[in-house]
């Protein structure tokens, strides 16, 4: 993930997939956020086979009504309370938050790690390529006491290019996230919300048994945000561009961490 305030301890200013590939053609190449690359790690250019797909169909036989079936319906996760206060995941819809997230993507410090900071058609790719995909990654809004705030990616890592690096387990969801305004970081924030969006995954994936994330090991503010959030230090993890620091949040362990 990208870098955080060194003196926040907990408070990420992005944190993303990192340089395994962008979900959307042309991402980020940080710890925290999407790279852009093409090459063999791209995410969303990998379809999931029909016969596949079709075991989510209902038990009608009718195919799934949304293309985030893969991630138990997140436009229907219900806001949470935190200590910063009410918080909730809005799925992204392009032609009204476009231009938020490209602002966001612009900041010198998110520049560095999504690479989404020059054409504006560019974060529109690479939000549509989720959206317009299989529903194996849903790019939302954090939206904290009524105010849009900060950028998030919920994955299903199981089916993505980082499941080559690390032991994968079904229906493991990651995450990826920046926040958006300054005056938002290095204040402990990100720890906060990360806790919140697992419990969230944790509630609402009743088959996923951990929550991840791949911050860049050297980003130690990073890690201690995850680990403040609740996470454990899995491995240390090779991937294009980066080696990682593989975080897990167990379900097992939700009320011990």
């Amino acid at each position: 993930m990208p870098p955080t305030d060194a003196n926040a301890g907990s408070s990420p200013a992005s944190v993303h997939p990192g340089r395994t590939g962008t979900r959307a053609g042309a991402g980020p190449a940080g710890a925290t956020v999407l790279g852009a690359r093409e090459d063999s790690e791209t995410t969303l250019n990998l379809r999931l086979p029909d016969e596949f797909v079709a075991l989510f169909a209902d038990r009608t036989g009718h195919e799934p009504a949304r293309p985030d079936d893969l991630l138990d319906h997140v436009h229907t996760w219900v806001p949470t309370d935190t200590p910063a206060g009410r918080f909730r995941l809005e799925p992204v819809r392009v032609e009204r938050d476009l231009s938020l997230v490209h602002r966001w993507m612009s900041d010198p410090t998110v520049a560095d790690f999504w690479d989404l900071a020059g054409s504006q058609s560019a974060t529109e790719n690479h939000l549509r390529a989720q959206l317009d995909g299989d529903g194996r990654s849903v790019p939302c809004l954090g939206v904290l006491d009524g105010t849009p705030m900060s950028y998030w990616e919920i994955y299903r890592a199981d089916l993505d290019p980082l499941a080559r690096h690390y032991p994968a387990q079904p229906h493991d969801t990651g995450v990826h996230l920046l926040l958006g305004e300054a005056a938002d970081r290095g204040r402990g924030l990100g720890s906060t919300l990360i806790r919140a969006v697992a419990d969230m995954i944790l509630d609402r994936r009743s088959a996923c048994a951990r929550v991840v994330a791949e911050p860049d090991l050297r980003n130690t503010p990073s890690v201690a945000a995850f680990l403040s959030a609740g996470f454990r230090f899995g491995a240390e993890v090779d991937l294009p561009g980066k080696r990682a620091a593989l975080m897990i949040r167990d379900r097992v362990l939700r009320d011990v961490l």
